[in-house]
This record gives structure tokens, C-alpha cells and sequence, in this order.
């Protein structure tokens, strides 16, 4: 099967996840299959109630998993492309900035000492490297914007073995007109030389701070049309394209 019938193949394998997740009542879950590679899924957002034409602050939580379903490393993922609904917001105007280069070549706990002002998310990222599982406090950082305005967020990592490497990259966050308010593109650097892949991700998403006197968030969602939606398409090494939408209900309060 050529490769636009294996994209074609895992929308409809994302589509039929999400209807019966939403059967089930957990549509944050969802498991992907092909070839070698599973992928495990899920995500939310919190709180569910929210104003319907205002934007007030949320927290947003993402999970995932990547296996090779006989063992051993799985593929490696090369590039996230992530959007959010267009009922969401993001905010940092007054927000501190860290710049990937302040955090290329520390610790995780040093970087979040740096640029403690401008941390907006937290998490874990692990990898196989051979036979060896190595993993990380992941953290994301807003970045300077770009000379356009384009907002940017930098995440960082850093795994130890079998030999350090560290890891900080600049995401632009751009605005988008359609149904996705916002885009980012992840491009994720090799691990070990391309020996290594990823195989666990979790974050947790969401900062409220105060500039120029008033109460902020990085982001925020109203609940305009009773579903915030967020998709994704995640390409890897062997050609592989995960590409999915999972939708999350929230009601007006």
C-alpha cells in the first residue's frame, strides 16, 4: 500500500477511535495501528464549564505513548503538527520569555530555576535508546516572539543516557483562520544519532500570572459551540503519518 493510502487508512482508523471512545464516554482516549508502530492518545482539559462568548483560563493535559508492537524501539517521530480549536486562546503579552539558548546546556532543574517566570508547562518525555529506557522532566517555556509577532513556546529536555544530550526547541505558535485558531509544528531532533526513538509523553499545559495589573492566562477557551477540538498528525521515520481529531464537550456555565 502506497503511502497515501496508510494516511488514508489512519484517519479513518482515528475517526472510528474517536466514535467509539465518545460511545464509551472517555473521548479523550484513543489507540492507532499500523504497520509496527501503536500509539496510545489521550487528553483533556479542565475546568469543563466555561462562559460562552467570553475566554476564561484553562489547564490543558496531554499523554501519549509510542510502541513497536513486537518490541524493541519503535519508529521515531520526526514531526508534531499540533492545532487547537478556534475557541481557545493563547495569551503572553507580559508574560516572561526564556530563549532557547538560555536553557541548550543545562539541566532540567537548572532551566526551570532560569526561566522560572516563563514556564507554562510541565511534564516527562521518555525514550528507547537500543535496550536502554531513558526519560526526562520536560518543560515548556514561552519564547521570544518572532520578528512577525508569531508567539513562540521552547521545550526542553534533557536525557542522560546512554550519553547526554539536551534538548531545546523553538515552536512557533501561529494564529490560523478555519476551525483550528492555532498551529504549532514540532520538528523533533534525532535521538542517539536516530538510534533512539520516544516513547512516552505527558504535559500539563496552563499559566495564570498578572501583568500590568490585571489577571492573565496562557490559555484560555469559551464554550462557543458545546465541543473544543484539538487535532494532530505525527510523522515518523519509516513514513508513517498518524493524522486524528479528538473532540472534548464543555458546557456553559
Amino acid at each position: 500500500m502506497g503511502m497515501n493510502g496508510v494516511a488514508k487508512r489512519l484517519r479513518l482508523a482515528c475517526v472510528f477511535a474517536v466514535l467509539a471512545a465518545l460511545a464509551a464516554g472517555i473521548a479523550q482516549a484513543a489507540t492507532f495501528e499500523v504497520g509496527p508502530l501503536v500509539m496510545h492518545a489521550n487528553g483533556h482539559f479542565s475546568p469543563k464549564a466555561l462562559p460562552k462568548r467570553k475566554f476564561a483560563p484553562i489547564d490543558l493535559y496531554g499523554h501519549a505513548e509510542v510502541e513497536r508492537r513486537e518490541g524493541g524501539v519503535p519508529p521515531a517521530l520526526e514531526r508534531a503538527v499540533l492545532e487547537f480549536d478556534r475557541d481557545g486562546k493563547l495569551g503572553v503579552s507580559g508574560l516572561a520569555e526564556c530563549a532557547a539558548a538560555s536553557v541548550a546546556n543545562v539541566t532540567p532543574d537548572e532551566a526551570r530555576a532560569l526561566c522560572r517566570g516563563a514556564i507554562v508547562g510541565e511534564g516527562h518525555v521518555g525514550a528507547l535508546i537500543g535496550t536502554i529506557a531513558t526519560e526526562s522532566l520536560l518543560t515548556v517555556f514561552n519564547g521570544p516572539r518572532l520578528p512577525d509577532g508569531t508567539p513562540t513556546a521552547i521545550i526542553h529536555a534533557q536525557l542522560t543516557a546512554p550519553a547526554l544530550q539536551t534538548f531545546a526547541i523553538e515552536v512557533a505558535i501561529e494564529r490560523r483562520r478555519g476551525p483550528y485558531g492555532y498551529r504549532a509544528i514540532i520538528n523533533v531532533p534525532p535521538i542517539a544519532g536516530g538510534l533512539g526513538a520516544i516513547t512516552h509523553v505527558d504535559a500539563k499545559i496552563g499559566r495564570r500570572y498578572v501583568a500590568a495589573g490585571a489577571k492573565r492566562s496562557y490559555v484560555a477557551a469559551r464554550c462557543g459551540d458545546s465541543i473544543l477540538e484539538a487535532r494532530g498528525v505525527f510523522t515518523f521515520a519509516d513514513g508513517t503519518t498518524v493524522d486524528g481529531s479528538v473532540p472534548q464537550f464543555c458546557r456553559v456555565r
